[in-house]
């Protein structure tokens, strides 16, 4: 036969033999006790099952737990991350608005510094201006009192010149005569030119005097080359040579007292 066949026939006549016969019974247990484990294996298999699977149960809650820790712990740093974000986003707009305003502020200041810059090259324009125009007045000033106090100076030595021949002459008897001549030669200011001289003469002396509403010391140089070449033209040598101003510098006193000349710059020096 068979082994289906005889597979068939087993396990349709089995149970009945099992059930009428004791012998097959008792043998078909102890094939099963040889094959299959004892009720305390299968416990202890069992227990084992449910330890395995409680040891598991708590692994899972453990890392379910670990991992729901981890998650709350992950929600807090992503929290902590958008908070601190939103943070350095506020920061920023904060920066961004300052760095605008300071560009702001630093486009005005640049404005007002080119403003100030072109108001003061105005000024400064304005001041040459200014100052050019005072520069012209002054010398035009300059030029109207040296006018002025030129023809003030040659009125005054005219005037003075003279009320002092009408006193000597009318009161003391001298005579006074103004001198001109040309100097062909230049012995006295070094090329050829008008010599002017008031000679005095008095019981028999020549004296020459200069009149000049002011002396320095180059003046009176150039008056002593006047004496010396009026002296070679007539041939006579002065015996006082006079220098009369309200004005002479010290320099030129000292020149004047060198050459003999006497200087008379108020009316206490002069002595008759």
């Amino acid at each position: 036969m068979e082994d289906e066949a005889v597979r068939e026939i087993i396990l349709k006549e089995l149970p009945a033999l099992v059930m009428r016969d004791s012998q097959i019974r008792d043998w078909v247990w102890r094939l099963i006790h040889d094959y299959a484990p004892s009720r305390e294996e299968t416990e202890n298999r069992f227990d084992r099952a449910l330890a395995e699977l409680r040891a598991m149960r708590e692994e899972s809650e453990r890392k379910w737990e670990e991992n729901v820790r981890q998650w709350r712990e992950n929600e807090r740093k992503w929290e902590e991350n958008v908070r601190q974000w939103r943070e350095n986003e506020r920061k920023w707009e904060e920066n961004e608005r300052k760095w605008e305003e300071n560009e702001r502020k630093w486009e005005e200041n640049v404005r007002q510094w080119r403003e100030n810059e072109r108001k003061w090259e105005e000024n400064q324009r304005q001041i040459r201006v200014l100052m050019a125009k005072i520069e012209q007045s002054d010398r035009r000033i300059e030029r109207t009192l040296g006018a002025l106090g030129a023809r003030w100076g040659l009125s005054s030595e005219v005037a003075f010149r003279n009320a002092l021949r009408g006193i000597l002459e009318e009161s003391f008897g001298v005579n006074v005569e103004h001198v001109e001549y040309r100097d062909e030669s230049g012995e006295v200011f070094g090329r050829p030119d008008q010599v002017e001289l008031d000679v005095i003469i008095r019981n028999g002396q020549m004296l020459v005097c200069e009149l000049k509403s002011s002396a320095s010391r180059s003046d009176v140089y150039i008056f002593e080359r006047k004496v010396r070449s009026y002296e070679k033209r007539v041939g006579r040598k002065a015996e006082r040579l006079l220098l009369i101003s309200p004005m002479v510098e010290e320099k030129g006193k000292a020149t004047a007292a060198a050459l003999g000349i006497e200087v008379y710059s108020d009316a206490e020096d002069v002595v008759p």
